[in-house]
């Protein structure tokens, strides 16, 4: 009889990849990101198990949003008083801080617990095209 092979933390080989998000959709990018840094890419994916790689995302200012989603979707956030709801556009966030709007956005594919907080550590955002992980030999994914 055979039975499914379960990863253990130890076992699991990672790796490193390099996306470019210039001019790519943000949703597609992430969803992509999120589907490494999960593991599921990988035969032997566990669920209950952190599998995934690490992934450096590079360009993240040029990440395209489609539609009029630039001017109409809105980003919220909450001071925690009466009265604090803050609200901003995802045109004026991404100006600002354009590695937090991706980051954000994988952030929200990602289980929603603790191994989903470690998953979401491997995650490497810049603005630019410029990143300081040489050493560790990344792969570079063009999808």
């Amino acid at each position: 009889m055979r039975t499914t092979y379960m990863a253990k933390a130890g076992e699991v080989d990672r790796k490193w990849y390099v996306i470019d998000a210039a001019g790519k959709p943000l949703g597609r990018v992430a969803t992509q990101v999120a589907a490494i840094l999960r593991g599921k890419h990988k035969p032997t994916f566990t669920p209950n198990v952190d599998c995934g790689d690490y992934v450096i995302v590079i360009n993240a200012k040029d990440v395209v949003l489609t539609g009029k989603k630039e001017s109409q979707k809105k980003y919220h956030h909450h001071s925690g008083y009466p009265g604090g709801l803050k609200s901003t556009t995802y045109g004026d966030l991404k100006q600002r801080k354009p590695s937090f709007m991706f980051e954000r956005t994988v952030k929200g594919m990602l289980p929603h617990n603790r191994l989903g907080r470690k998953m979401f550590g491997k995650l490497k955002v810049y603005d630019g095209a410029e990143h300081p992980h040489a050493a560790q030999q990344p792969i570079v994914l063009d999808k």
